[in-house]
C-alpha cells in the first residue's frame, strides 16, 4: 500500500528531480518546458499543496479553489511508471476533495499529451474546454467527486 503524506521542505530536491524526469520527454514534443517544470515548489510546499508518496517516487500538487480542487500536477518517477502510483495519487486527490467538501476535481494538460488525456478519461474525467496559453494548446478536464464507497 502506498502511503501519501504532505511534503516538507527537505522533500523539495526529490520533488524537483521527479518533475524534471517525468516531464523532460514532453518538453521536446511540446517544444517548451511543461508548466510544472518551472513551478515554485518551495512556495507550494509551504502552502501545504504538495503531497508525496513514501518512499518518494511520486507527487501531486492540489490547490483548493472555489467549489473545486485543482490537480495542478501529478508526477511519477519514470523508473516507477506502470505500478499504479499515478492512479493512487489521483485517488488521493478524490479523498482530499471529499475532506475539503469540494464536489469536483479539475485539471489541465497539454493537448499533445494524449496518453495522459486518455488516462484521465479512463478515470472518469471529461473535457470541459480548450484554450491556447502562451502558444500551447491546453485541454481542461473535470470530474465529479464520487461519494465515498
Amino acid at each position: 500500500m502506498t502511503v501519501i503524506r504532505p511534503a516538507a521542505r527537505p522533500d523539495r530536491p526529490r520533488i524537483e528531480e521527479i518533475v524534471e524526469a517525468a516531464y523532460a520527454p514532453w518538453a521536446e514534443i511540446i517544444g517548451a518546458r511543461p508548466i510544472p517544470m518551472d513551478a515554485d515548489y518551495a512556495t507550494l510546499i509551504d502552502a501545504g499543496q504538495v503531497f508525496v508518496t513514501v518512499p518518494g517516487d511520486g507527487l501531486i500538487v492540489l490547490v483548493p479553489e472555489d467549489g473545486v480542487l485543482l490537480v495542478e500536477n501529478v508526477a511519477v518517477d519514470p523508473g516507477r511508471h506502470g505500478r499504479g502510483i499515478g492512479r493512487t495519487l489521483l485517488a488521493f486527490a478524490e479523498d482530499r476533495a471529499r475532506t475539503l467538501a469540494l464536489p469536483r476535481l479539475r485539471l489541465y494538460t497539454n493537448e499533445l499529451m494524449t496518453p495522459n488525456i486518455a488516462l484521465y478519461e479512463r478515470l472518469g474525467y471529461h473535457e470541459t474546454g480548450r484554450e491556447t496559453i502562451g502558444g500551447r494548446g491546453i485541454v481542461h478536464m473535470a470530474k465529479q467527486v464520487p461519494a465515498r464507497s
